[in-house]
């Protein structure tokens, strides 16, 4: 089993609307990956959740998206919404295994966390936890292309080390300077690989998820 993991820098960067657009661009090509959310929180009213995304996607229910049991109708970190719930505490063992166990032998996941990196999941543990766990073949970070993002992505590929990660500058607008000033540093001063493609986005998830290198 492979699995690629997509984190954000924080909260509305946008992890569902990128991972999702990776997903249709990949089946769209015929490449088969799963889509998976170990756990969701969302607001009671909410038409759609980020399951309910990552399965229109890829044409899977949303149930095998995110099992049913996960679906936290509270609108605050998953551990801190079960709790409000008044459900019982679950792990990130608990979330990797439901994971990996839901897939066939050889299957490939696009798993998406929630919040940001340092964001609770789970009762013991946060995103960087889940994705150790889950040892995935790359991770990609997806951030806002605005100010304060080269802060943002540093912590958060710091966090993330040594896991293989690729930043994602989401809603980047070539003709804006700042937009286009931090992704000069991002990669020329600090060495990172960052793209603002999806569709380049989607061939290094691609390679990652059948082995090959970047």
């Amino acid at each position: 089993m492979s699995v690629v993991a997509v984190a954000g820098t924080g909260t509305e960067v946008g992890k569902t609307f990128v991972a999702a657009a990776v997903l249709r661009a990949l089946h769209e090509r015929g490449y088969e990956i799963a889509a998976r959310k170990p756990v969701q929180s969302f607001s009671p009213g909410d038409a759609s959740t980020d399951a309910d995304e990552l399965a229109r996607a890829t044409g899977a229910d949303a149930t095998d998206v995110c099992p049913r049991h996960r679906w936290l109708p509270v609108p605050l970190a998953p551990p801190m919404a079960a709790e409000a719930l008044g459900l019982p505490p679950f792990t990130v063992h608990e979330l990797a295994t439901e994971v990996m166990d839901g897939l066939p032998d050889g299957g490939r996941a696009l798993v998406e966390t929630a919040g940001g990196v340092r964001s609770p999941i789970a009762a013991d543990g946060d995103c960087v936890d889940l994705i150790a766990t889950l040892e995935p073949a790359l991770v990609v970070l997806v951030a806002d292309a605005g100010l304060g993002t080269i802060n943002a992505v540093r912590l958060s590929v710091d966090a993330l080390a040594p896991n293989e990660t690729v930043v994602y500058l989401n809603r980047f607008d070539p003709a804006n300077d700042l937009h286009a000033r931090n992704l000069e540093w991002l990669t020329e001063r600090y060495g990172l690989r960052a793209l603002t493609a999806i569709d380049d986005l989607a061939a290094q998830v691609a390679r990652a998820a059948a082995g090959n290198a970047r």
